[in-house]
């Protein structure tokens, strides 16, 4: 059995995904990453070599692929390619019928509009600000004295909305503290804080073409908040993958992997 690695080295976090010949998952792995991207990488491929059987290193992979900001500093790669190609190609062999994503990462939001072949139609990018990005929900839930997953529930089932006025990261988690200083519902504020971001989102949504559905993909992807939001904001569904939305970069960079090495076995 041949192996084809993805290996998607995010400013957050660093994922790892190995496919076998026929397309399935057979090992993942989604660790922090380090300030040193190599490092990084191999930590996290030698996490996902360890789980399959008849692989010893990244070496043995047929082929291997990096993505992702640190995608030049994968050991043992045999190329490189976009996180915005490899994220589309990840939601398309996950769910051939999601044309559209937002892609929140730990820096940057995209907009992704995805061919027929899973191939990328159309994007934007917002890369000039770090509101409505991982680092920015990371800066919220410190301001709430909560963990992620505890506050991308928090405004779920709030009644009403406190707007936040602020743009940016550093002015916005301020405006948060002063507002929870004063006593206002903490679900409210939190309500407020994922309408700004999904009024963010709808710019990149609109730009990739986004109809009547779409998907997030990205750790934010797993923020509940979030995904209500911007059902509200869009007024469209937001569909929900079966595999976890923050490998896409990392399965569709092994998809990649695959289509490419079988190819070369064919030559």
């Amino acid at each position: 059995m041949k192996y084809f690695g993805g290996c998607d080295v995010g400013s957050t976090y660093t994922k790892c995904v190995i496919l076998d010949e026929n397309g399935k998952i057979v090992a993942d792995v989604t660790n922090r990453s380090k300030i040193n991207p190599v490092q990084s990488a191999e930590i996290a491929l030698n996490d996902a070599v360890a789980k399959v059987d008849g692989l010893n290193s990244a070496k043995d992979l047929t082929y291997l692929i990096g993505t992702g900001y640190g995608r030049n500093k994968v050991p043992f790669a045999d190329e490189n390619i976009s996180e915005i190609s490899c994220h589309a190609m990840g939601v398309h062999v996950t769910n051939p019928e999601v044309k559209a994503i937002i892609d929140i990462g730990g820096q940057d939001v995209k907009g992704i509009a995805i061919d027929t072949d899973g191939t990328v139609k159309n994007f934007a990018m917002n890369d000039k600000c770090a509101a409505g990005t991982g680092r920015f929900f990371e800066a919220m839930a410190s301001a709430f004295e909560m963990s992620l997953p505890e506050f991308s529930k928090l405004s779920i089932g709030a009644k009403n909305t406190i707007p936040i006025t602020a743009q940016c990261t550093v002015f916005a988690e301020s405006e948060v503290i002063s507002l929870v200083g004063e006593g206002k519902p903490m679900d409210e504020i939190a309500a407020g804080i994922e309408l700004a971001v999904a009024k963010r989102c709808f710019v990149m949504a609109k730009k990739a073409g986004a109809t009547d559905s779409i998907t997030l993909t990205g750790g934010c992807a797993k923020n509940d908040g979030l995904k209500e939001a911007i059902e509200k904001v869009l007024k469209i569904k937001v569909v929900e993958l079966d595999t976890d939305p923050q490998l896409m970069g990392a399965l569709g960079a092994a998809e990649y992997a695959r289509q490419k090495g079988l190819a070369g076995a064919q030559v």
